[in-house]
C-alpha cells in the first residue's frame, strides 16, 4: 500500500511526512488543481526522504497546451530534475480531449530516467481504454484518476475494469475525495495506491487587499495517519 499526498505549501509537506506519506506529490496552488511548484519548494521537498514527483502544469484552465506552454514545461522538467525529484505528473490533450501524443512524448522524453504520472487529464478523454494504452505506449508508470467520475469511490467500476486492462503493465492510481470515511470503497482494488490531499478546512490567512482567502484547505497528519488506518487490512 502505498499513500500518495498532494501539497501546495511547505507547512503541508511537513504534514504530510508527519502523518507518514509514502510518497509525496508537489504542487502549488492546490485550489485551482495544481500548478507547477516553485525551484525552491522542490529543493526543499527533494529532502523529504520519501519519493517527491513535481507537478508540471503552467496555469489553470484546460490541458490543450500551446507550443510557449510545450516550451515552459519541458524547462520545468529539467529544473525538477535539477532540484532532485524523483519524478513529475504531467499530461496534455488535444481540443478534442484526446491524449496530444505529439505533446506527451516530447515531455516524457524530457522527462527520460524519471518516475512518470499522467494526471487527471486522462478523467476527461473520450475513450479511456484507448487513453489507457497510449498511456502504456508512452511509457508512463502509473495513471491518477477517478475511472473519469466526480470522486474515485463513484468510479470504482470504471477503475476496476481499467487495473484489470492494465495487468500490471501501468499502475492505477485512484484519486479525487478519498478520506478515511471513503477509503472503504477501494478495496477492491487492492494491492493499492492511493492519492489525496488528506486536508482540513481552517480559517485563512486574510491580509487585506485580496491577499488571502477567507477559508482554506491545508494537509493535515491525523488525516493521513487515518486514511492508513483504514486502508490497512
Amino acid at each position: 500500500m502505498i499513500i500518495e499526498v498532494c501539497v501546495d505549501t511547505a507547512e503541508g509537506l511537513a504534514a504530510a511526512l508527519e502523518g507518514g506519506a509514502d510518497r509525496i506529490e508537489l504542487c502549488s496552488a492546490l485550489g485551482v488543481g495544481g500548478l507547477t511548484p516553485s525551484a525552491g519548494f522542490m529543493r526543499l521537498a527533494a529532502r523529504a526522504g520519501v519519493p517527491v514527483h513535481a507537478l508540471i502544469r503552467p496555469r489553470a484552465g484546460d490541458f490543450f497546451f500551446s507550443e510557449p506552454e510545450l516550451e515552459v514545461m519541458a524547462a520545468d522538467i529539467a529544473v525538477a530534475r535539477e532540484c532532485g525529484m524523483a519524478g513529475v505528473v504531467i499530461g496534455a490533450s488535444l481540443a478534442d480531449g484526446r491524449l496530444d501524443a505529439v505533446a506527451l512524448r516530447r515531455l516524457v522524453g524530457e522527462a527520460a530516467g524519471l518516475s512518470l504520472t499522467l494526471h487527471r487529464v486522462f478523467d476527461l478523454v473520450p475513450d479511456m481504454g484507448e487513453a489507457l494504452e497510449a498511456a502504456i505506449d508512452f511509457r508512463f508508470h502509473r495513471v491518477l484518476t477517478s475511472g473519469g467520475a466526480a470522486t474515485a469511490v463513484a468510479g470504482i467500476d470504471r477503475l476496476v475494469a481499467l487495473k484489470a486492462q492494465a495487468a500490471g503493465r501501468i499502475g492505477i492510481l485512484p484519486g479525487a475525495g478519498i478520506t478515511a470515511a471513503t477509503a472503504a470503497g477501494l478495496r477492491v482494488l487492492e494491492p493499492i495506491e492511493v492519492h489525496g490531499s488528506c486536508s482540513v478546512v481552517r480559517t485563512g490567512r486574510v491580509v487585506g487587499l485580496g491577499f488571502g482567502v477567507a477559508t482554506e484547505r491545508v494537509t493535515d497528519a491525523g488525516q493521513v495517519r487515518a486514511l492508513r488506518a483504514a486502508l490497512e487490512p
